[in-house]
């Protein structure tokens, strides 16, 4: 559980930045120039990354399981994390309605990617990696509308024509992933199936 401590503290971290030390971020940036910084945060975001997969899958070998989901947890993880699919493409399209209505769909969508999971698994290890995502989600999502409302930030009214993009991109991108790279790449099928 260590590695997979380890990895939450340098990923979250590394993505808490702007929530804790705004100031330092934007001297550092100013010092090292943007593209050096978008490097450097790359490369801790990345070994982040790599100690949370290794130390997941080694938690997984000898779970702790704290309570047994109920039967219909995996059904309402599924429909959570489609809408989680549908708001992270609606981060970067311009115009819609997602951006307008939640100001921040990507950091939204990590919250109810996060939340899905915590209903669906019942583990000590999913506890920690799914709880920590959640609980940073709702941290990054309030900074980042207080720091919309001290910019005076103004969300423009969405089009219901950029609303096809990512309900579309998000819903392929999900079925793909639930039906049939979740079972490959994590070793657990959602459905079953």
């Amino acid at each position: 559980m260590s590695i997979l401590i380890l990895g939450l503290l340098i990923f979250l971290g590394g993505h808490s930045v702007r929530i804790l030390a705004e100031g330092w971020r934007e001297a550092t940036i100013a010092r090292m120039g943007a593209k050096n910084w978008k490097a450097a945060y790359s490369v801790v975001s990345l070994i982040g990354l790599v100690l949370i997969i290794w130390g997941y899958g080694i938690a997984r070998r000898e779970p702790v399981v704290l309570w047994a989901p109920p039967a219909w947890a995996p059904h309402l993880a599924g429909l959570l994390t489609l809408f989680a699919f549908i708001l992270f493409p609606a981060a970067h399209a311009p115009g819609n309605h997602f951006k307008s209505i939640i100001k921040h769909p990507m950091t939204a969508g990590v919250g109810f990617w996060a939340l899905a999971h915590l209903l669906a698994n019942g583990t000590l290890n999913a506890v920690v990696l799914f709880g920590a995502f959640l609980v940073w989600a709702v941290f990054d999502y309030a900074a980042a509308r207080r720091r919309d409302r001290a910019e005076g930030v103004v969300y423009p009214n969405g089009a219901l024509s950029r609303d096809v993009m990512p309900v579309v991109a998000g819903a392929v991108l999900w079925v793909a992933f639930a039906f049939f790279l979740h079972g490959w790449l994590i070793g657990v099928k959602p459905f079953g199936y």
